[in-house]
């Protein structure tokens, strides 16, 4: 009994000290959690390396080489006559001095072996001059991978922010609907006791009775299905913002219905969305990669310096040097003129794309808009409809204890007044879900 005791203490321990969130801090949480959010800043991230990467190219390219060899023979082999190089003046001075032995060596040939082995090491710096306008429109292009990064995370934002509100008004509408059903379960109790009461005293029959029961069990299932619901949506809703336990409650806003936006203008909307600002870059992108084709078709000039040694004849030998080059791709020429026409058509259809995709922009904020009036029109009716089916309950409880009613009728009545809860409570997610889409496709900061 005792350990039962605790194990009671520790559950209401764990349910008094459970977090309740408001929706705020849900978004708050899932905006630093989420993966989708972190794989936006990686990639983000990923493009200002790349911007920096292609900043670099601005200067000079250093290399260095190093080269070792040592063959089995000669690179370099010749035989030298050394009779054939003295003068013929010389060659009877020598006849006259030397002896014999001397005069008969330099009648016959001498073999000489060249680089054997040797070693060659050097540094080089190129620094471009010109390069057809490649490394400027390469670091133009690189601004915008990292501006169209950043649109992307806007749009990962805005994403998340939706699917943690529509998470949110789930688990929402869930908790209402079992509010609903333990209040009907209490409705239908207290119908019951005076059914049983009314068969007791042979004022109705027991098919009444029989008829409540086969409610209380419909209700009980509902319930079972709606606590299975939560808990599911629950986990969701942590493993989405990144929460540490599941075991949380929600904090509904009392101002259910919140600030109603004006319409706004389309065409002055437009350039604020993140959607169509990736259009614009895309654009851009195209005019860029196009430049850079026909840069590719221009000549390459650059200058540079170098330090080399080489020990290539049996000895060391270091030098500098300066130097320029021009590189003139002729033979790209011939494909060249193709590879920048098909740019050209792709710009074209970048910008047919921003034309088109910009109008139906334009469509789906008239859209969204008429959904926000819609949901609010949903909303009045459905509020209408709990009022009317109130006043069906109450009337129809009232005729079945005067005798003028059946069953049927008062259990029917009931089951359209939860009906007319639950809709009210579907028409509220809607609303809430269907404001904060209209917030996003128009750029509206409440």
């Amino acid at each position: 009994m005792k350990k039962l005791l605790s194990i009671i203490a520790l559950g209401c321990t764990l349910a008094t000290s459970a977090q309740t969130y408001t929706l705020q801090q849900l978004k708050d949480s899932a905006m630093h959690n989420n993966i989708a959010i972190r794989k936006a800043q990686y990639d983000i991230d990923a493009s200002q390396q790349q911007r920096k990467e292609a900043f670099t190219k601005y200067f000079p390219n250093v290399s260095g080489v190093g080269f070792a060899f040592n063959t089995n023979k000669g690179m370099a082999q010749m035989d030298i006559h050394p009779s054939e190089l003295i003068p013929s003046s010389l060659g009877e001075i020598l006849a006259a001095s030397l002896p014999p032995e001397a005069l008969a060596a330099l009648g016959s040939p001498v073999s000489m072996t060249l680089m054997k082995k040797g070693a060659i090491t050097g540094v080089t710096a190129v620094q471009p001059v010109f390069a057809g306008g490649q490394i400027v429109n390469g670091n133009r292009l690189a601004k915008v991978g990292e501006d169209v990064s950043r649109l992307q995370f806007q749009l990962s934002e805005n994403e998340v922010e939706k699917q943690t509100e529509k998470y949110y008004w789930q688990l929402v509408v869930l908790q209402e609907k079992m509010k609903t059903v333990e209040a009907v379960e209490a409705l239908l109790a207290d119908i019951g006791k005076d059914v049983e009461v009314a068969v007791k005293a042979g004022l109705a029959m027991r098919n009444d009775w029989l008829q409540v029961q086969i409610r209380q069990n419909d209700n009980e299932s509902q319930k079972v299905k709606l606590q299975n619901n939560i808990d599911i949506v629950r986990l969701t809703l942590a493993q989405y913002c990144g929460l540490k336990s599941d075991v949380f409650s929600i904090d509904t806003p009392e101002e259910i219905i919140a600030e109603i936006p004006l319409e706004q203008e389309p065409n002055s909307s437009l350039a604020s969305l993140p959607e169509y600002q990736l259009l614009q870059k895309q654009v851009q992108a195209a005019d860029i990669q196009r430049k850079m084709e026909i840069g590719k078709s221009l000549p390459t000039i650059g200058v540079g310096g170098g330090y080399n040694y080489h020990n290539m004849l049996g000895n060391n030998h270091t030098f500098g040097m300066v130097f320029a080059t021009v590189c003139v791709p002729i033979s790209d020429w011939w494909g060249g003129s193709h590879a920048i026409k098909r740019k050209r058509i792709a710009q074209r259809q970048a910008e047919e794309q921003l034309a088109d995709n910009a109008e139906l922009l334009k469509i789906r904020m008239q859209k969204s808009w008429n959904d926000v009036q819609e949901s609010i029109q949903q909303l009045v009716i459905a509020k209408r409809s709990i009022e009317q089916a109130e006043e069906n309950l109450r009337l129809n409880r009232d005729y079945y204890k005067a005798g003028i009613s059946k069953m049927s009728d008062l259990l029917e009545s009931q089951m359209l007044y939860q009906q007319a809860l639950d809709k009210h409570t579907d028409a509220i997610a809607d609303y809430r879900n269907k404001l904060l889409e209209y917030r996003q496709c128009t750029g509206i900061i409440l």
